[in-house]
């Protein structure tokens, strides 16, 4: 019955926040394969590890192997996020007294639970997109199995929402005081385009933003859901413990940068996706179309060509932060995720990277997501890469750039460029 309770819930937040399910044959046929191909991601490696014995993980009493997998999987304690919205495969595990924590990496989502059945992860796969695994809590001694998910997880993992890929999503919708979603109010899909008042309902934030308004630390009844809200006592939160028993995380945080980059993330990392399943779904179609119709191999269908560059655009405008919802004051963290964030990844020889953050006006210094740099974007077959970075050169080169990509600066696409060209040899083969 729990199995029954839990699979409505997730189905009608589906239905009300993603619109039709995509038919997953797209991903499920060749070339992608999806649940028949082999993963090879950070936590499949890391179980390779634990069987072959060149690792092992440590359980903890109060926290199972929470601590462990972090530490081998390299994911940082400080971006801990919390979510108190009953909106996950353990939800009646959450609550605003327990919610639930999620900590990432730039190619892992980890979430824990208190008291929880599993750890729940989901790993950047470069073939694969998003591959969902679980991970038992109860103590399996030091090379436990990781086991992975096909099926119910892209219930909501696959849809319209994550650009019909199997991917990430993040939501805000108003909870009751159990964290039971009312779904009457409504709810959105987060990313970075979405505007800061109507973030993290359903979310615990810590931080200051200064008067900008946002939805997160706020408990309601469903007849206040539905009118003027006033989350004043949720604004400008730096502590938690009045809320919920912090000690019982690994961190009393729910960093407001963090949550900011998070949104960021799941949106490039599932453009990614879409991306690199687009030109292989599109290769394949034109191969066997040119089979059908015996042409000769290799001719080039228009079909292809434009599957390709719609991709593509897609990506570019993601990297390049198009429709980045305005900052108006300045966004500072309380665990320090945004000093880790900002030293980790490469710099150009002039110091710059394209993790430096701005939580001014905007999130980056240097509008260009970070993730283009990560192996995801590497492996992009290289039809999809060649005309990622060509349209990306274009963008950054123009006098005048189009309209799309009037938010870069002269200076801002100067800087993006030298750093790119630095840190991307490809990009820099593009300008030759």
């Amino acid at each position: 019955m729990t199995c029954r309770r839990t699979l409505f819930l997730l189905l009608s937040l589906l239905c009300q926040t993603s619109g039709p399910l995509p038919a997953q044959d797209d991903f499920e046929d060749p070339p992608i394969e999806y649940s028949r191909s082999t993963p090879d991601n950070a936590v499949s490696r890391l179980q390779q590890r634990l069987q072959n014995q060149q690792s092992q993980l440590t359980w903890d009493p109060e926290f199972g192997y929470l601590k462990s997998v972090l530490h081998e999987l390299q994911i940082p304690v400080q971006s801990q996020s919390l979510v108190f919205s009953k909106t996950s495969l353990q939800l009646r595990r959450i609550s605003p007294r327990t919610p639930r924590a999620l900590y990432f990496s730039d190619d892992v989502y980890l979430g824990f639970c208190q008291q929880g059945d599993v750890l729940e992860l989901s790993a950047v796969d470069p073939l694969l997109g998003t591959v969902f695994y679980t991970l038992s809590q109860l103590d399996s001694g030091p090379a436990p199995a990781f086991v992975r998910h096909t099926d119910n997880c892209l219930v909501c993992h696959s849809s319209s929402r994550t650009d019909g890929v199997p991917g990430h999503l993040a939501r805000s919708l108003l909870t009751d005081h159990s964290g039971q979603p009312l779904l009457s109010a409504g709810s959105r899909n987060v990313n970075h385009t979405t505007p800061v008042p109507d973030r993290w309902g359903g979310w615990y934030v810590t931080g200051t933003h200064g008067n900008q308004k946002h939805l997160g630390n706020l408990i309601v009844t469903e007849a206040e859901a539905n009118g003027p809200l006033d989350n004043t006592k949720g604004l400008n939160r730096t502590s938690l413990t009045d809320l919920f028993p912090t000690s019982r995380y690994l961190t009393g945080h729910s960093d407001i940068v963090a949550l900011m980059i998070l949104e960021h993330q799941i949106l490039v990392h599932n453009r990614i996706t879409r991306a690199s399943f687009a030109v292989r779904e599109a290769l394949h179609y034109e191969t066997t179309m040119n089979a059908a119709l015996q042409n000769p191999a290799g001719t080039r269908l228009e079909s292809t060509t434009r599957r390709i560059s719609s991709a593509a655009d897609k990506l570019v405008e993601a990297l390049l932060l198009c429709d980045e919802a305005p900052l108006t004051a300045t966004m500072t963290g309380t665990s320090g995720f945004a000093e880790h964030f900002a030293a980790t990844g490469p710099r150009d020889s002039q110091g710059r990277s394209l993790r430096d953050l701005d939580m001014q006006t905007r999130m980056f210094r240097y509008p260009c997501s970070y993730l283009i740099l990560s192996p995801a974007f590497q492996a992009l077959h290289p039809e999809m890469k060649s005309a990622v970075l060509t349209r990306l050169q274009n963008v950054l080169t123009e006098p005048t750039p189009a309209p799309r990509y009037s938010h870069l600066s002269a200076t801002d696409r100067q800087n993006i460029r030298e750093i790119l060209s630095e840190l991307l040899p490809e990009f820099a083969a593009t300008m030759r």
